[in-house]
């Protein structure tokens, strides 16, 4: 089932809907930085940086690192969300289970980042934290898989729209 294109062209979707869960997982990242550590939440975005830069990327004197994180960022939670809106009209779950698929959809990100991206990134390792990893994983259900489960609904569900074997 391959979209077709009717009122509302797919790339300003999938942007929209990126834009808004990276703000999302971004937010809720700051939050969850400042609420453990009370230190400057710019370090998010610096140690999201690092993947690509490594430790240059904690100087305090490379000022724009901060920003690549940020761009890093919500260039990852794109990609994420256009492999949902990739899956979305393939696999029928997900539109008859939103907020399961959502659920499922924010397990598999955490799974992905942790477990394949971080460690073939540059970023420091870190322990292990149950706490942690439950924190992470709960963000990325409430703050990317629902948010985009229903985005990727709304879109592929609107009046008007049909797929190539309808």
């Amino acid at each position: 089932m391959l979209p077709v294109k009717e009122n509302k062209p797919l790339l300003p979707a999938i942007l929209a809907a990126g834009l808004l869960t990276g703000i999302l997982d971004g937010f809720a990242a700051v939050v969850q930085y400042l609420i453990n550590t009370g230190r400057n939440p710019v370090m998010v975005f610096r140690f999201i940086a690092s993947g690509i830069f490594g430790k240059p990327a904690f100087d305090p004197e490379a000022t724009f690192m901060p920003v690549w994180g940020l761009f890093f960022h919500l260039a990852i939670a794109t990609i994420f969300t256009a492999i949902f809106f990739f899956l979305y009209p393939r696999i029928p779950f997900f539109s008859r289970n939103r907020i399961t698929g959502g659920v499922i959809y924010g397990l598999v990100i955490w799974l992905i980042m942790n477990r394949i991206v971080l460690p073939l990134s540059n970023t420091p390792s870190l322990p292990f934290k149950l706490k942690s990893a439950v924190t992470g994983i709960l963000i990325l259900i409430v703050a990317v898989g629902i948010p985009v489960s229903i985005l990727a609904a709304r879109y592929y569900e609107r009046p008007g729209f049909r797929t190539e074997e309808q």
